[in-house]
């Protein structure tokens, strides 16, 4: 989820980074374990830091816990997987890290798996699907840690001005989206296939039309049929209908697109939950539905997680195992999940945010996450995958663009990525 959060500031926890230490205290004779945990920054300013999320948790932790001193750094989204990379190759892993991906570290065999590290009811209480993403090879490597879906989110005073309801179908997201045209909205709908975040509209508008990035036995199938179908219904009834805006898709990125949006020069897009808050503070109405699909509302929408994974280097497993466990206690995922407008990932967490008048705005969004099919963060080979949609997918919409040459190509790239990370 990392590309929805751009422009902010890296930031250091209060509680430092510093070197693991292990038996050296000032006594001479304690047995203190030190573990470091590198953690992304969910927060948009100061005031909300994970920072502060982090040090709360930590100060608990310890006061029961008076031999395990745990130290988090946080870091934007735009540093952290690198950072994480960095340590790694220097040789100085950190014995946790909270980022957007794990499998790359795990076909390395760097990491736990969750069996070495979990007791029985926490790694039993995570959402089966999230759980299920998490695995390399049927392994768990990757603990969920947050979650988000996507809804059709769309503004209400343009919708009654132009006497519409919202659509089920893409024929009638594209006439809504004419009649929202014709009453002078700047952006009917706005498709953001910019490189910020073009894998995310694209998956939302493949699993919409039936198809996906990989197949029903997990091997990517970009260039299906129905995957060159839907986009060949993007470039013709919407952009070549010029109802998309007066910027190209392959330039609008998803943070301008939710800008517009909350400035009213939207009618419709695909969006996550912090797209509500925006929107608030602008004073913007909206509604929320679930994606059209080809003849009714889609059968899956599109998730996106992101990881704790625990490094194998310092060997300190049952000290982080322990810790991992308080992270995932109910009480936790929900403060977690409550601060930055999240879906919590166990279902214990869910089942509570779900009947809690508190978190009723995000409860469209809980119940399509048993649907939420999520990317194919197992294989080594979607990083490099992901990189190319994002470069090329927004010149299959663009006049005299080729659906099926291009995911052609991209299915070409795919297949290679995956024949390399099995060699």
């Amino acid at each position: 989820m990392q590309r929805r959060r751009t422009g902010m500031i890296a930031v250091v926890s209060a509680l430092g980074m510093t070197a693991v230490l292990g038996g050296c205290g000032l006594g001479g004779d304690t047995t203190d374990v030190t573990l470091r945990l590198v953690a992304a920054d969910y927060g948009d300013s100061a005031a909300n830091s994970s920072k502060k999320y982090w040090a709360k948790l930590v100060e608990e932790y310890e006061a029961d816990h008076p031999d395990v001193n745990v130290e988090v750094s946080v870091y934007s989204w735009n540093d952290i997987d690198a950072k994480v990379k960095e340590m790694v190759e220097a040789g100085k892993a950190p014995d946790m890290a909270q980022i957007g991906a794990y499998a790359d570290y795990a076909a390395d065999g760097l990491l736990y798996t969750a069996d070495d590290l979990l007791s029985i009811p926490v790694q039993a209480g995570f959402s089966s699907a999230l759980a299920s993403a998490g695995q390399v090879n049927g392994v768990q490597y990757g603990l969920p840690f947050a979650a988000s879906t996507r809804l059709l989110f769309y503004n209400k005073a343009h919708f009654e001005e132009a006497g519409l309801t919202p659509p089920t179908t893409w024929a009638e997201l594209a006439a809504d989206a004419a009649a929202l045209k014709a009453e002078g909205v700047k952006y009917p709908y706005a498709l953001p296939l910019g490189s910020e975040e073009a894998q995310a509209e694209t998956m939302q508008w493949l699993l919409s039309g039936g198809g996906g990035y990989t197949d029903t036995v997990g091997t990517y199938g970009i260039d299906s049929t129905e995957n060159v179908e839907t986009f060949t219904w993007l470039r013709d009834e919407l952009v070549g209908e010029d109802l998309t805006g007066p910027v190209a898709p392959g330039k609008l990125n998803r943070a301008d697109a939710f800008a517009a949006f909350a400035r009213g020069e939207v009618g419709m897009l695909n969006g996550h939950p912090s797209l509500m808050k925006m929107a608030e503070k602008k004073g913007v109405k909206f509604g929320m539905v679930p994606m059209p699909g080809v003849n009714g509302e889609s059968k899956a929408t599109m998730g996106v997680a992101d990881w704790m994974l625990a490094f194998k280097q310092n060997g300190h497993k049952e000290q982080v195992g322990d810790f991992l466990d308080f992270v995932y206690s109910e009480e936790n995922v929900l403060a977690f999940s409550r601060e930055y407008d999240l879906l919590p990932v166990t279902n214990a967490a869910s089942e509570a945010m779900s009947g809690a008048a508190e978190d009723r705005d995000l409860k469209p969004f809980l119940d399509e996450l048993p649907l939420a099919e999520l990317y194919p963060v197992g294989k080594t080979s979607w990083a490099a995958v992901s990189a190319e949609v994002k470069k090329r997918i927004g010149s299959t919409v663009e006049p005299g663009g080729s659906p099926s040459a291009i995911l052609g190509q991209l299915q070409s790239t795919a297949t290679t990525a995956e024949s390399s990370a099995a060699g």
